[in-house]
Formats: structure tokens, sequence, C-alpha cells
């Protein structure tokens, strides 16, 4: 994805970072002839949107090979609920600090921690400055035809809009800045999160407006890719009729629904709408190495541990029964264990596109997750590193590359996909919900459900039963994909849902016979906790001295 350039436009592009993450923004006018030759040639400028991917990838894809960051820096935002557990306690982000997030203990959610693993203040406000410069610079300097800057254009102002977004979901006093440099004072007037979705709105529709349209994914941005973020925002706007137009325009393109689940998440897949890829010969990953089950450490010499996070009891019995309905779980939920083999082989496509289980078949051979099997089990605040073993029984199935045997390399190029169709139909349908449009609403959810790579039975509800419904959809068809914790806050649900409880896997034990015992296991010390204020975040310290206009959120004084 990167492009090579010269020390000379190294250089050049230099104008445009920041000191230190506390440094305020130095707006001095760069007159230079190194800025005149950067935007004096298309290819030039197309550059500096290159790196704008590789935020792009940082914030919220593969991020730089410590897992998948997916929007915190504490690993998939799924392991803050109880539908997936770090298995290791030594204390790292992929280990222990986590769950530590999870238990919200007052102790523990204070404003410096809570800004350290979720917070983003800084980093996205240094993106939003150099898009700002970027389309500064563009105007005063460009002097390639207009069509050019205005294509380029839409790619920066895709970039602001997305910035924007995740700052929205997060705080609840933002500041408000647009490539209008004169704009950068030091003391600035923070605005209504109102504002915010609104610039991010026009940047998104203007995106969506001049960017190429093109349903085949190929790691550049779309017409498509705008309108789909742009439904995904609208909905914590709750700006429902935007939300619900922004998805019609994705639907009206052509975009088809694969026949098979793993489609998407290939390079070009039919369902994807945008992606961020990867290549052996210039950016890779690790997401594999550390979410592989362990036995693909001992066949294939990786050298990292694998099976870091694993899904939870709770996940799994969140699926449906092939044929609709859930199974009963509750023979299962014995601590003193049982020899009934667990309804795997009912469930639904998308369990067993989702998760890897005892006796599940992964890269020729069948997963060991039972005490002392190849993959192995370990108990939950035993031991510092999981070494590859699960404390829940279970592995991640989905976004792990099934065709990296780790045989002479633990780089991984599987690509990632930062949003895809079937998000945007169950967008459409929640906003059809909300506008009342019970008809529409339905008949997207089923659209979902019913499609072949599914084939579970339409449902026919209305009303919070239909809410319900499509809260069950975005949870099992977006699992693992960075949505479901975001989700349950933007519908007030989290401080209910994640407070109280706790999250559990099993203990397979094989008999001598060769029969397993399945024992029901809490993979959580102590009851989970999301405090009320916790639903937006404490304005980093660093901000509050450097701006004097700008106050601390209520809930964190």
């Amino acid at each position: 994805m990167k492009t090579k350039i010269s020390a000379f436009l190294l250089s050049a592009f230099a104008a445009f970072s920041l000191a230190s993450c506390s440094d305020f923004l130095d707006t001095t006018p760069h007159d230079s002839a190194s800025d005149k030759l950067i935007w004096s040639k298309y290819d030039y400028a197309k550059l500096q949107a290159n790196y704008m991917y590789e935020d792009l990838n940082l914030i919220n894809g593969y991020g730089d090979g410590t897992g998948c960051t997916r929007d915190c820096s504490i690993g998939l935002s799924e392991a803050l609920t109880p539908l997936f557990k770090y298995g290791g306690y030594n204390y790292t982000s992929l280990n222990r600090i986590p769950s530590e997030f999870a238990y919200g203990t007052q102790s523990t959610l204070t404003k410096s921690y809570v800004d350290a693993y979720l917070g983003c203040w800084t980093s996205l406000y240094r993106y939003i400055s150099t898009v700002n410069q970027s389309i500064a610079n563009m105007k005063k300097y460009a002097t390639f035809d207009e069509a050019k800057k205005t294509e380029l254009e839409a790619e920066f102002r895709f970039f602001r809009g997305y910035y924007y977004s995740i700052l929205a979901k997060r705080y609840s006093k933002l500041v408000l800045y647009t490539d209008n440099m004169d704009e950068y004072n030091k003391d600035k007037e923070p605005v209504d999160r109102s504002q915010v979705y609104q610039l991010i709105y026009d940047d998104l529709k203007f995106a969506g407006e001049n960017l190429p349209v093109s349903i085949k994914p190929n790691g550049r941005l779309t017409s498509g890719a705008a309108y789909a973020l742009l439904s995904r925002v609208m909905l914590f706007a709750e700006r429902w009729s935007d939300a619900k137009a922004a998805a019609e325009k994705v639907m009206e393109m052509g975009y088809s629904m694969p026949s098979d689940l793993e489609t998407p998440y290939t390079v070009g897949g039919e369902g994807a709408i945008f992606q961020f890829c990867f290549d052996l010969t210039a950016q890779t990953h690790q997401f594999d190495c550390y979410y592989s089950p362990g036995g693909d450490k001992a066949e294939y010499n990786n050298p990292i541990s694998g099976g870091y996070g694993c899904p939870t009891q709770e996940m799994v019995e969140s699926f449906e029964l092939a044929t609709g309905g859930k199974p009963d779980w509750t023979p299962w939920h014995t601590e003193h264990g049982t020899q009934d083999t667990p309804p795997y082989e009912e469930l639904e496509p998308r369990f067993h596109h989702t998760i890897l289980y005892n006796g599940a078949d992964w890269k020729d051979r069948t997963i060991e997750s039972y005490v002392g099997g190849a993959d192995g089990w370990l108990e939950w605040m035993k031991n510092d590193m999981c070494d590859g073993k699960s404390a829940t029984s279970y592995y991640l199935r989905k976004l792990v590359d099934e065709e990296n045997y780790f045989a002479n390399s633990t780089k991984c190029t599987k690509p990632f996909t930062f949003i895809r169709l079937a998000e945007v139909v169950l967008n459409y349908a929640e906003a059809c919900y909300r506008l009342n449009d019970n008809g529409n609403a339905l008949a997207a959810v089923n659209e979902i459900r019913t499609r072949p790579a599914v084939g579970l039975p339409a449902i026919n509800k209305s009303g919070e039963e239909l809410m319900e419904a499509i809260r069950q959809e975005r949870k099992v068809e977006l699992a693992y994909e960075g949505q479901y914790y975001w989700d349950m806050r933007r519908w007030n649900l989290a401080h209910t849902a994640f407070t109280g409880v706790r999250a559990h896997g099993f203990k397979i034990v094989k008999e001598a016979n060769g029969s397993f015992t399945y024992y029901y296991v809490e993979v959580d010390d102590q009851n989970r906790n999301f405090p009320q204020k916790l639903y937006t975040l404490p304005v980093p310290q660093s901000e509050l001295e450097n701006n004097k206009l700008m106050s601390q959120d209520n809930a964190w004084n």
C-alpha cells in the first residue's frame, strides 16, 4: 500500500507533522519550494493521501502487529464485553488489561487510565490537522486539473469525516477544525456534538458524490465506502433519515451478497465495500499469529504463542440453531460436568464461520481444546501468558487466515475489511425501524437471515421485538468486527448488560474411554461493571492545559 518517495519529498511531507503529542499545531505558513513541489503534480499530491490510508489501518485495522486494534488500544473491543476473553494474566494490553477495564472498578477507571486505553484525542486531532493542512495547501498550490483536485479532496474529506466519527462516539465536548487554517487558535471553544456530526455528514456526502463508483474493493476509497460509512455514523448521530438514505445509495450501486461467509474477508471479495490490503513484499500484520489455536505453533513452528483472545460461552449461546431458535444450554451450565456433547453441529453457519471449538476441523486437523490437548486449556488468572491455550475452550475462526501455515514466516496478509454490505443492510434495517418503516426494516433483517450463506428462516416481528431482532443480527453477523461494544453504548444498554455479570467457558477433560466431560467455568474473577460515566470519555489533561476554553466532561469532574 505504501508508495516509495524520494528523501526530498519525505522532507517536504515532514512539514505536516507535529513535534510531540502535547504540542499545539504549528500553523506557520509553509510557502516553500518543497510545498509547492508537492502540490504541483497529481502523482506527488496523491502520496499524501497514501499515508492517510496507513493511518486508517493503524486506527481501526490490524494495527502495528500487536493484534487487531479495532478502535481501542486493548485488542478487540469485544473483550470489553462478555463475548470475548484475553486469557493471559500478564499485565499487557492483550492479556490482563482488557479484563481489568471490563471490571470497571473505581480505582481502575481513572481519567488517565481510560484515556490511555480507550481514548484517542491526541492522535486523532493530529490526523485531522494533517488532513486540513493538506486540503488547504492543495487549494493554495495545486496546479493539476480541477477534476483530480476534487477527487483528491474527496479522499481527504473521507478521512476527516472518519476521524471525527471516532471522536464523536467517545467525547461529549469536541473542538471543530476545518481546512480554514485561520481557525487554529490555541484556545478554542468546544462545540455541540451535533455540529461535529454535521461536518461528518458534509464530508462523507462530498466524498460519496466525488469518489469513483466501483463495486470491486481494491484498497482505494470509493463512493460506496463513503456512503457505507455515512450510514454507520448517522446511526450514532440518531439522524435516521440520513442513515437510511446513505444505505440506500450503497444498495443501489449493485453490490451483492456472496454465496459463502468467508468471501468478504478475502482480497477483492464480493460483499466487501472497502478493504485495507497487505502484501508480503510491502506491509504485513501478525493477527493470525496472535489469535490462531495453540496447535498451530507446535505443528508449524510458530514462534508466537497464539490464542491470546478467545470467544466465550456467552458468544456461542448467541447463535441460533440452523433451523431457527436457540438451543437450551442449561444442561451444560454445571460446574460438576456433563458428558453430553454440546449442540455445535446443530448451530447456524455463522457460528461455524466465527468460532473454533473442540472437535472442529481446522488446517487439516481437529481442534483439541481440552486439558492436555494439542491446543489446550488454561485456567484464567493462573497463567501469565496463554501460550496458545484457551481459557474458554474456544478460538477465534473469523478473521484468522486458515491458509496461513506459518511454515516459513509469521507474516500475515489477510486483508482488513473495513466495511461490508451486510452491515449496510443492517444499518438500513435499524434506520427504517426508527422511522416506523416496519416493512422495510423486517425485509432487511430477513435478507441477512435467509440469504443462502446463512439459511435461517424468516421472522415476522414488529415493535420492540423487531428491534431485538435487529440487535441479535448485528451481534452475530458483525461478531468481532468492532461493532458490538459501540452499538451497546449508543443504544444506552451497556451499563445494564455489562454490569454484574461474568463471562464463561468450558473446561473440557478427555476421559480414559475417549469421551469428554464439559465443566462450565467462569473466566472472570470478579463481576464486570460499566459505570454510566463511561458513555463519554474524559478530555485528556493535555488538552485542558493547552486550551483554556476547554473544560472537563461533567461525568468526570
